[in-house]
């Protein structure tokens, strides 16, 4: 079910990026470019990093960053982005992160199965320690079927 939303076009690898406001725009370009997102939902996520923190850094090496509906998500996506090195989110002893899926939810409701989806995914050690080590776009793809 994840491949529905995780597939190719969305899924990204970059060997880094410059800081953590640049993996979000590096990670939502597909969802731009998809029109599922508009360039305010961005902004969004970095206002609210920088008023709670980064309240999205899930665990050790793992960012789930969104914002609400009304701030620029136009249906429902998920976007993926791998880093080689990871960057710092300033998410303490869960930094650096490099593996980044952001999160796009048109209303506050129906997409509780896409999370519960991605909750599947989170709770897999062996395949979450897959996706840390994973180098290209079909490794990813491979994990991802699975869900």
């Amino acid at each position: 079910m994840l491949e529905t939303w995780l597939n190719r076009p969305t899924i990204q690898c970059r060997e880094q990026v410059d800081d953590w406001q640049q993996a979000l725009a590096i990670c939502a370009q597909p969802l731009l470019d998809a029109g599922v997102i508009t360039p305010d939902y961005v902004p969004a996520i970095i206002r609210q990093q920088q008023t709670l923190g980064a309240y999205y850094v899930l665990a050790p090496g793992l960012a789930m960053p969104h914002a609400r509906p009304e701030e620029g998500a136009k249906a429902h996506g998920l976007s993926l982005l791998k880093l080689q090195r990871g960057v710092v989110f300033n998410a303490g002893e869960f930094d650096p992160v490099d593996l980044i899926i952001m999160l796009a939810a048109a209303d506050k409701h129906s997409h509780i199965e896409m999370i519960a989806t991605l909750a599947e995914l989170f709770s897999s050690e062996k395949d979450m320690e897959e996706l840390h080590q994973a180098n290209s776009k079909e490794e990813i793809q491979k994990i991802i079927q699975r869900f």
